[in-house]
């Protein structure tokens, strides 16, 4: 079974330390992590630090990849992609990525059934020139789960979307997380999200951590007024899901309410 855990990591750019002692418990297969926080938190930092795109101090402890397995798989915000490339040749160049260029039918249904799980079947054989934000971003989704990756690092993938594909991404995520034993961890700044679809938040601000544990536990009001900046409850709707009402701004004194997630 697959998991991993952070010791002491930080992460660097050049002499620069923007992260530094990130301590986690043992995330598991089946578990959604949130990674939380500020803007300019250090949260997509972490990630390219997990992957290895950057150097810092501190271990990445992972355990149980499968041999045949994808790995650890990263889709960062921004994806880099020829925009003369069809949905389906993109999707197709990320699952033989690493490997020979001879497709087998069990690869080619296996493209099928991904783009058919976002509900992008009917884009394959568009540009990705052609496509909005959101469907570029459904696209970069594709990319990483048509490799069966073992860990999935997912920085802000729903922030192109809107909110009946959002909660159809992380629904999708979450069920993938239970019946195929991946572990994800994403970032999210919608909180409403993260306590209906995550089991574990790790919250960071300022380059350092702040909290971490089962979600329902760290998003509360201390935790939105100290890093937040917000008087805030978090109540449960009638399905039982942790909902966020914002009341005030802490330090100005403003009140508003924070839209369903």
């Amino acid at each position: 079974m697959v998991s991993i855990r952070l010791e002491a990591l930080g992460a660097r750019y050049g002499k620069q330390l923007l992260l530094q002692g990130i301590s986690t418990p043992t995330f598991k297969a089946g578990e959604v992590v949130a990674i939380i926080g500020p803007n300019a938190a250090g949260k997509s930092t972490l990630f390219k630090r997990i992957s290895g795109l950057i150097d810092g101090p501190g271990r990445v402890h992972v355990e149980g990849l499968r041999p045949e397995g994808g790995g650890i798989s990263y889709m960062p915000q921004d994806s880099a992609a020829s925009a003369a490339l069809s949905v389906y040749e993109s999707v197709l160049l990320a699952c033989k990525q690493g490997g020979g260029w001879r497709v087998s039918e069990a690869e080619l249904a296996r493209i099928d059934q991904t783009l058919a799980a976002l509900g992008i079947t009917s884009l394959a054989f568009r540009h990705l020139g052609e496509l909005s934000g959101g469907q570029r971003q459904l696209v970069s989704l594709a990319q990483v789960l048509v490799r069966e990756p073992d860990i999935v690092l997912m920085d802000e993938p729903t922030s192109a979307l809107d909110l009946s594909r959002q909660v159809e991404v992380l629904g999708h995520m979450k069920d993938l997380a239970r019946e195929k034993g991946m572990l994800v961890l994403v970032t999210l700044h919608d909180l409403n999200h993260v306590l209906r679809f995550c089991d574990q938040a790790l919250v960071i601000a300022g380059g350092r951590q702040v909290a971490c544990g089962p979600t329902a536990d760290i998003v509360t009001p201390a935790l939105l007024r100290d890093t937040y900046q917000v008087e805030a409850r978090v109540e449960s709707c009638s399905r039982g899901f942790g909902h966020v009402i914002v009341d005030d701004i802490a330090s100005q004194g403003r009140t508003f309410a924070l839209a369903a997630g």
